[in-house]
């Protein structure tokens, strides 16, 4: 009975024998185990374990044996006499799948092999089953007999035990399911310590801390989380993580002085209204997490720099983006009435001036310049119809024109923030006549307009002069 055996007496039916039974484990060291595995080359190896006699052993099965005396006395007499017998039972050698796995700095490796049965069973990675776009972005590769899946820590299938000063303690859980039994083949659970700083302290007194939901704290809300001033909450958060950041003077940090040092301290919790509420989890642990911040006062910081010659003059990269440019009627030369849209077309008498005005929009750039390159007025909405009468030539009145443009200058106001993204020009009221002098009354006025760097105008319109006709410049 010490070494695990069971013996029991058995009442015969007619009272005529005396039945006993013994039971065995396999695993006491009297049993025999053969096996026979199939290896590589179709070679049929036997490995023997303990006492084992040659037996014939189909592949993948395991044989095991038992030798057995029975010693007996007749009563009355008590003359002794022996029973040899021998037993043996053919098993099927199922070896069952098995997890292992380790760690680096940032991510679980974990590696399952199939045993003998195979790839039968369905994985759990945490909480969620292992499907193909989960795998894939776990970088699951399989070739065959095992397959393996790479975690990274702070992955939502993790769970945060503990978090130290420098380190964050995180546990995966991988469970091998049988699909039609739902019976669990394997759970395996592993924990590992992964460097992180927690904390971060910048030279202009600025402090960052990252707080991490803890697994003992499953009913918290990260975003409900603030520093000891309550309305201090973090910049960014989601269901398991808050982000804080705020300076060494706010949000109820207190300070100590130190032999060597400054020493900044806060905490990040729950406010008090929060820490009242009943918990639907009476045994959870409260969240409480420190962040401290050590400034040296005593050390003197050496810092070395040296000069070379600029290699090329800085550039800007080509890039695209859009910019909107309007141009609008006003009512005078005062520029601050215009016509509406919905005004056009407007009457007009020849000769009578005509102020128009082109805006660079949506630009807060000082440093650019809006400059009229080619206008010109044409019968139709069609820029490119004929006939044509040039107004501006390459940003300068066109010479040939008996009434020229007249420029006018563009001052900050209230509406003017930036002049430079402004020009206004005059043109009086003139038609096109056809062969036989009758005046067409439509007209359409169209503008080219470049865009120049104020302070690098890289010729072209953008630095061009034009010499003083006889109207002169007026404004």
């Amino acid at each position: 009975m010490a070494r695990g055996f069971n013996i029991m007496e058995h009442l015969s039916h007619n009272d005529t024998m005396r039945v006993f039974s013994l039971q065995v484990p396999f695993t006491d060291p009297a049993v025999s185990k053969l096996v026979n595995l199939n290896f590589i080359n179709g070679i049929n190896l036997l490995l023997l374990y303990l006492n084992v006699f040659p037996q014939q052993a189909g592949e993948g099965v395991m044989v095991h044996s038992l030798h057995l005396t029975f010693g007996l006395l007749v009563l009355d007499t008590l003359a002794p006499f022996s029973h040899a017998a021998y037993l043996e039972a053919v098993l099927e050698d199922m070896i069952p799948p098995s997890v292992t796995g380790g760690c680096d700095q940032r991510n679980f490796f974990i590696l399952v092999k199939y045993g003998t049965k195979g790839f039968n069973f369905q994985t759990t990675v945490g909480q969620r089953l292992m499907t193909p776009s989960l795998a894939q972005h776990y970088n699951y590769m399989e070739n065959g007999t095992h397959f393996s899946f790479v975690v990274p820590f702070l992955s939502i299938d993790t769970a945060v035990e503990a978090i130290e000063s420098s380190s964050i303690r995180s546990r995966l859980n991988v469970i091998l399911v049988n699909p039609q039994t739902n019976e669990h083949l394997k759970d395996f659970s592993m924990a590992c310590n992964f460097p992180s700083t927690l904390t971060e302290c910048f030279p202009n007194g600025t402090m960052t801390a990252l707080a991490v939901k803890l697994e003992s704290v499953p009913s918290l809300d990260p975003s409900e989380l603030t520093l000891r001033d309550s309305s201090c909450g973090p910049v960014y958060s989601d269901e398991r993580y808050a982000y804080f950041v705020f300076t060494v003077n706010s949000c109820g940090t207190t300070r100590k002085f130190l032999p060597d040092g400054m020493l900044y301290e806060n905490e990040i919790a729950l406010p008090d209204d929060h820490e009242m509420k009943p918990s639907t989890k009476s045994e959870e642990a409260h969240y409480d997490l420190k962040v401290t911040c050590l400034y040296d006062i005593n050390t003197s910081h050496a810092v070395a720099f040296h000069t070379r010659p600029r290699r090329s003059e800085p550039y800007a990269e080509n890039s695209e983006g859009q910019l909107n440019v309007v141009m609008r009627l006003a009512l005078d030369d005062s520029y601050s009435n215009f016509q509406r849209l919905e005004d056009f077309p407007i009457a007009k008498y020849l000769q009578q001036p005509l102020y128009f005005e082109v805006e660079l929009t949506r630009s807060t750039n000082p440093q650019v310049s809006l400059e009229l390159e080619n206008c010109w007025a044409t019968q139709e909405d069609d820029k490119t119809s004929l006939p044509r009468w040039n107004l501006i030539i390459n940003g300068c009145p066109n010479p040939v024109d008996p009434y020229q443009v007249i420029f006018h200058p563009v001052w900050a106001d209230g509406r003017v923030r930036y002049p430079p993204h402004f020009k206004r020009f005059e043109v009086q009221m003139f038609a096109f006549a056809d062969e036989k002098d009758d005046l067409v009354g439509q007209l359409f006025i169209h503008c080219d307009v470049v865009i120049c760097d104020a302070k690098n105008p890289l010729g072209g319109v953008c630095s061009r002069q034009c010499t003083n006709s006889e109207t002169g410049m007026r404004g």
